[in-house]
Order: C-alpha cells, then structure tokens, then sequence
C-alpha cells in the first residue's frame, strides 16, 4: 500500500470509530470504500443489514464535495438522515415532502459545500433543475442504492432508475456505486450496462444472515398460528407480517387488534397520511407490528425487527430473501416464519399466468417461483438452499433452520403420484384438489357422482391414505410442476408428469407437518433480543431500552437512531463505569458518547443498586473473558473485591503515557484482528496494566483480564510498548517466554485420527437419526473431543456443546470411538 493510500486507511478507521463507533470494517467493506474514496466506480452486493450504507457513506466524508445518494423511498432517507445526524454527520434529503422554502434552504447549503451527503429520490435527480444543480455544486459521489430496480429482470424495477445512465453521461470524473442485496446475473449485467459500470470491479458479501432463523410450514388456520407464534416467541416485539392481498393485511391487523396485539394495516390503497402514519409508529414505538403487502419494507431500516412472517408465498426467492433480510439488521437473533398451501401455489402461478408480462419475463419469473417453491419443499438445510441459489456454497447444515432442527422424514410416493396424476388426467384435466382427493378417496359426494367419476378406475385407489396425505402429494406435485392449475384452480397434468407415469420415474416427497418450532420449550422462549442476554443483564437491557425510548420521543427521533438493540445488549453486559469503558462499545461514537455518555452510565449505576461505579467495570476484566464469564463469584473477581465485597483501594495511580500508548496498541490489534476493542483486552485491562507496568513474560500472568491465549497472542507487544514508554525509546519485541510457560493455557492439537474416527461416527448417527450433521454434534464440538480425548461421562460433560441429551443419546458411542483410537 503506498504511503497515501495508507493515510486515507487511517483516516477512514479514524471517522469509522469516532463517528459510528465501529473499532473495524466487516468483510469487503474497506476495500469498497478505498475503492471508491479514490474516485473509483464500484457495484456493490451485500445482504440486507450488511453494512451498504457505510460503502457510500464514509467515502462522502473522505472525498470533498457533497455524496449524492440516489434512494427510491422516502422512508428511507428520512431515516438514513436522522441517524446520520445523530452521528454528527450533516446530512439532509430533496422530496416532495419539503415545503418550497426548505428545499431551497437545502439547496443553498449544497451549493455552500455544507452537507456531507443528500439523499435525492431518481425522479427528483432526473429533473433538468436538479441535474444544473449539481453541476454547479461541489459533488464528491454519486451513490445508486437498491440498485436491482434498474433491471426488468429485478424483483423490484423501477422505469425512472433506467434513466440514471445520465449520471455517467453528464458527471464522468465522479465515481459512482450501485449497491443492492440481491440481483442474479441477468439484472447485475443490467445494472452495469444502466450505470456504465462495466469496467468497475464488483463487490459480493456472503448472503448469509446467521441470526436469522428460516421457518416454513402448512396453512392450518394461518392467522392462529401466527398469533400462537408471536405470543409464544416473540412478545412485545416488533415485526412485519407480509400478505399477499389488500384484504388479507387489513382482516389479519384487526384480528391480531382483537386480541390485543399492536398491529397497524399497510398496502398501497391507503391514503399518503394514513401510510406515513403507520411508519412512524413503527419506526418511532417500540413493539409495533405491521402487516402489509409488498408495499411496506424497502424504506426501512429499523435494525430491531424481531421477526418476519409471511402469510403467503412471495413471488420470487429474491423478494423472499429481500423481506425476511428486514429482520434482525442489528445482528441479534430474529426470525423469518412462513406457512404456504396449496392454494398459494395455485394463486402465485395464477396471477403469473394472467400478467401482461412478455412471455420471456414470465419465463423468468416462473423459474424464479420455482426456486422459491423448491426452497419451500426441501428436506435439506433450508439455508444451504438459500445461499445455493444466490451462488453461494454453505459447506454444512445451518443448524438454525426448522428442517436442522426437526429434520422431516422423506418417503418414496411414486405410487401415489402415480394415482394422483392418473385421476387428474382422467377425470379430464379440470378439476381441483378437493375433487381428485374425494376420488382418490372413494367418496360418493354429489359432484363425483354427477360427473361419473365413480365408474373411473381410480376411483377409491388411495383408501389406504388420508385426506391430509392426498393434499400434501397434489400440493407437491403443482409445487414440483408435474401439475399446473388453470383460473379456476383446477389442476392439469404437465408434459413432466410423463417421467413419473411412463418413465419408471421415482419421486421422493417430504411427510407434512404443521409448522415446526424452533425446538425451545415454552418457558424458553421469549423474545430474541432478550433471549441472547442471561438473567442477570436482562433488567439492564430493558431499562436501558426505557430511557432510550424516552430520550427518542424528546427528540422526535425512531429509538434506534439512538443506539441499536445490539449497542444496549453490549453495554447491559459490560456494565460500564466510565466515558473510556462506554467508549470502546461498538456502536457508541465520539457525537453520541458526549450527548447522552453521562445519562447511559447514571442508567447503569441506578441499575446495579445506586451506587458509584468504581474507576473501571470489574466484570469488563476477567469475568468478560470467555473462560470465566458468568461466573460472577469467581477467584479472579473476589481477589479484586475482597472477601466481603467490597472494593479494595488501588496500590498505585495508572502510569498517564502507558495508560495512552496502551490504547492506541489496543485500537490497532482491534483493527488487525477485525473484532471489537473489548475482544482485544477490556479498559480495565490497560488500567492494571499501566499501574502494574510489567516488563517481563512471566509478570503478565498476574494481569487482572490477561489470560493464556491474550498473552500468547499480544504479550510480546504489549511489554514493548510498556518499555518503549517507560525509556522513551521506540516498541521493540520483548524476549520470548519459554514455550512451557503459557502450555496450559493453550489448547492441545485435535488428534486427527481421532478427528476422523469421530466423523464416522457422526456419519453413522446421522443415518440412524436422520439428523443433520450439526444436530449431532456440531465440527467445534468433534474438535474440542479429538482435542481433550475424555475417556468417561463426567469428563464428556466438560466439553461444549455436549449437552445431557447429547451424552445420554450419544455418550457410550463417542467413548467407544475414543478409546478404540487410543487403546488401538
């Protein structure tokens, strides 16, 4: 890197930590913003909640002139600009909802050169006014965001975005990048071609959403099912239900009204004030639920949605995936719930049939349904579908799916299929499931014996089943498309039906069931933001959420422009008792650690009994390390409190320059290592550190918060920057310490033929279970084993992620693997 490119880094990771109190980017994003503050062109993919905006964002800051972002929504850029402001950063919008006086007001200040960035909707950009505006003010970027609208092919498109090729046209020095979080190959090439993006290089994030749990399953009373699901999972909460009719998002919010769930209607026929109203409760109150059409979402980026649930099958796996990517953009743990029936799958084709399309967009947009509909029926991780579909290999089973944790069963029903098809075609191709299923069955209703099909030699063939069986193989077979219903849902035999009747084909259909939970007990579940805390912290986070949303209605601002959910969960852990420790969370910046650093540590003080916190969190040291923490009576911490408690007096006053050259050591591990500056070695860390000022190796042991494998991995420079601070000389590298020194702290080496034997078993337990590898045990787990070797169930019991179940069903098993390695 040379010398200027290395300058802007630092200047980049500078305004990333003290604007937006991030300690490092994640994944690509610093190479999209080198990129681009560069003056280079870039098309950006990256998942809903994956950090888009920061791409255009930071580089604006980096760049002179103003960042233009071109953005379809209002919603959005509202909500883009409050929490940019909070920030500190001078941010402002151009739409139709500013008076004549206040756009004015906005121009002025571009032109002045006194805003970082403007949002500007495409049909506002594409006004000659707008576009001689831009030509005279100071433009440091153009920014096209949910870029996918420029394509036909998209799930979303837009006719004014294929406009925005006057970008290049009339503004070719500046740099310009398209982002979006979905676009397959067809709309990505659009994208270039619309933009003039084909020289520029192309950035793609992983399109997994870990926290993000996939749950599919029957119709069978939707509307009671999503409510035993909200009221079971997910209380007080807030979440969006997608429907796929007008009808359908007002009948649902009333009923969910009825018994007594916050739910607000959403959908185009509203009028602007009604919809602009329902946004703002969503976005400004907490717990709010919104059932909507498609309509509701692209707009908003409330980071705490808890859950998604659909109510009917989208279109396309890309509007699957971009919906249920509007839950959980803060990182914590969030669903996407979805029941489907036949009847979906009949509408869905229906309303693709009767579209005015041309015949090769309804072509891709059928495939595109029959991915989603493959995704639906699948026996296997649902996202190593997901991923596989968007180009992206998962190399095992999520383990956060419904089919990893209640694996269905797969059967062979080619006879079945047999009999279903056969009925259809001869009871003439026209007829809907409730009919064949009363044939298939037997049944002499009125309508089977007015047509004569009781004479039909299928008649009565599937006896042996019942209904629920005969539903569940019509359904798959219209999902599969070995059938296709017509307007009035009756179901017709395709030409691929051919391969199961004539071909000697066989068929492996999965066995329904209702929607399968996520394998909790009831006393376990509770909402996922509260489920990622202990008991302990619980009452923090939640206060913490109080004042939050206290402090959001003074300033008329939505809570999560504020801090995020995932911010709060931080500071509820750490505890923190000062500006430095509050400081290093993530997500708390240099404008918003003095607006509200003194009300946050009063919450946390009011929390933990009232008292003064001390000089530095206790728990931010020891008992935050992995090893020990939760265990909140441990050695480490009763050494530090004393026996009765109480907080012992501190032997000497932190070294000032130690206490410095350490922090700024620690800021750039952080970066190095891509994690927060609590992973590297908590504040109260450098405080002990810079009082005790040790020198040698061994001295490091005694560190309050430094354990072995801290030691191993930053020991060496934390004793050279204590010496280079104490004799004024530059860091060097401290003398190693013995290898023997740290040897308990490190982990043994996993013996690989123990590895493998382990495999094989795993193997052999997941064709007897019929579970997936991770339900098993998961590859951390069968490490951890090949690693500490135990040889009896007590000592099984200390490995993570062997729990009492796991040993009871599988702990003999693992012990014979174990000792025949070993013993042989």
């Amino acid at each position: 890197m040379t010398a200027a490119p290395a300058a802007l880094h630092d200047r980049a990771l500078h305004l990333l930590q003290t604007i937006w109190g991030y300690p490092a980017f994640r994944g690509v994003q610093g190479e999209i913003v080198q990129q681009v503050a560069e003056g280079g062109n870039a098309l950006v993919l990256m998942p809903t909640g994956g950090g888009k905006s920061l791409c255009y964002q930071l580089p604006s800051l980096l760049r002179p002139g103003t960042g233009i972002v071109v953005s379809p929504l209002i919603a959005l850029m509202k909500d883009q600009v409050d929490t940019l402001r909070q920030n500190g950063v001078r941010a402002a919008f151009l739409n139709s909802t500013l008076l004549p006086h206040e756009a004015r007001e906005v121009e002025d200040a571009l032109l002045r050169g006194d805003l970082d960035l403007l949002y500007v909707a495409p049909e506002r950009l594409l006004m000659p006014r707008t576009l001689d505006l831009l030509e005279r003010a100071p433009v440091a970027l153009f920014a096209i965001d949910e870029a996918h609208c420029v394509s036909q092919w998209g799930h979303d498109f837009r006719p004014e975005y294929q406009q925005l090729s006057v970008l290049a046209e009339r503004f070719p020095e500046l740099p310009r990048v398209a982002l979006t979080a979905t676009a397959d190959e067809r709309t990505r090439a659009d994208i270039k071609s619309v933009l003039r993006l084909e020289d520029a290089p192309q950035f793609v994030s992983s399109f997994d959403r870990p926290n993000i749990q996939y749950r599919v399953g029957l119709k069978d009373s939707p509307k009671t099912q999503l409510l035993h699901f909200i009221r079971e999972e997910h209380p007080g909460d807030a979440g969006i239900v997608y429907c796929l009719s007008r009808k359908s998002v007002e009948e649902t919010a009333k009923w969910l009204q009825a018994q007594g769930i916050d739910a607000l209607a959403y959908h185009a026929g509203l009028s602007s004030t009604e919809r602009n109203n329902v946004q703002e409760r969503f976005l400004n109150e907490e717990g709010v639920i919104v059932c909507a059409t498609v309509a509701f979402g692209m707009g908003i980026d409330k980071p705490n949605v808890r859950f998604v649930a659909h109510l009917d099958l989208p279109k396309s796996m890309e509007g699957y995936y971009q919906e249920t990517g509007r839950a959980g953009r803060d990182g914590l743990p969030s669903t996407a719930w979805m029941v489907y029936g036949l009847s979906d799958v009949v509408n869905v084709r229906r309303m693709l049939a009767q579209s005015d399309a041309p015949e090769e967009v309804k072509r891709v947009e059928a495939s595109k349904l029959d991915a989603l509909l493959t995704y639906c029926e699948a026996a296997t991780c649902r996202r190593q579908v997901l991923l596989h579909y968007f180009g992206e290999e998962l190399s095992e089973p999520c383990g956060n799916c419904d089919v990893c944790l209640n694996p269905p069963r797969v059967r062979d029903l080619t006879r079945e299929a047999q009999m279903a098809l056969s009925a259809t075609i001869r009871t003439g191709n026209r007829f809907g499931a409730a009919h064949l299923t009363d044939v298939l069955l037997g049944r002499e209703t009125d309508k089977v014996l007015a047509q004569g099909h009781h004479q039909l030699p299928t008649f009565g063939v599937g006896k042996e089943h019942d209904e629920k069986l005969w539903r569940s193989v019509l359904r798959q077979l219209v999902s599969l498309g070995y059938l296709s219903a017509d307007d009035h849902f009756g179901l017709r035999a395709t030409g691929k039906s051919r391969g199961i009747l004539k071909e000697g084909q066989k068929l492996l259909l999965r066995e329904d069931t209702l929607l399968p939970g996520a394998g909790k007990s009831k006393r376990d579940r509770a909402s996922a933001s509260r489920a990622a805390l202990d008991s302990h912290d619980a009452p923090l986070f939640e206060a913490l959420r109080a004042w939050r949303l206290q402090k959001a209605k003074e300033l008329s601002l939505p809570p999560y422009t504020i801090f995020h959910d995932a911010t709060l969960k931080t500071i509820a852990e750490l505890r923190p008792g000062s500006h430095a420790t509050l400081g290093t969370v993530s997500g708390v910046g240099g404008r918003k650690l003095a607006a509200y650093g003194d009300e946050v540590l009063q919450v946390v003080r009011d929390s933990s009994g009232g008292g003064q916190a001390g000089p530095e969190n206790l728990l931010d040291s020891p008992a935050f390390d992995p090893a020990v923490r939760g265990a909140r009576n441990n050695n480490a911490v009763l050494d530090v409190l004393g026996s009765k408690g109480e907080l012992q007096p501190q032997p000497k006053p932190a070294h000032p320059g130690v206490l410095g050259a350490l922090r700024e050591l620690r800021r750039t591990l952080a970066a190095e290592q891509g994690r927060s500056l609590s992973w590297v070695f908590p504040e109260a860390t450098i405080d002990e550190l810079a009082r005790k000022l040790p020198t040698r190796s061994e001295e490091l042991k005694d560190v309050f918060g430094l354990g072995g494998q801290r030691i191993q991995a930053f020991g060496d420079r934390i004793l050279a920057t204590i010496r280079a601070e104490l004799t004024g000389g530059a860091p060097s590298p401290a003398p190693s310490a013995p290898a023997a020194l740290f040897d308990e702290a490190v982990p043994p080496a996993p013996n690989a033929d123990l590895s493998e034997a382990l495999r094989e078993l795993r193997r052999e337990l997941m064709k007897e279970t019929g579970y997936s590898a991770f339900v098993v045990f998961t590859n951390a787990t069968l490490e951890a084993l090949a690693a500490r070797q135990p040889r009896t169930l007590a000592e099984l019991a200390e490995v993570p992620g062997l729990g009492e179940k796991r040993i009871e069903a599988y702990g003999e098993r693992i012990l014979d693997a174990i000792n025949t390695v070993l013993d042989g």
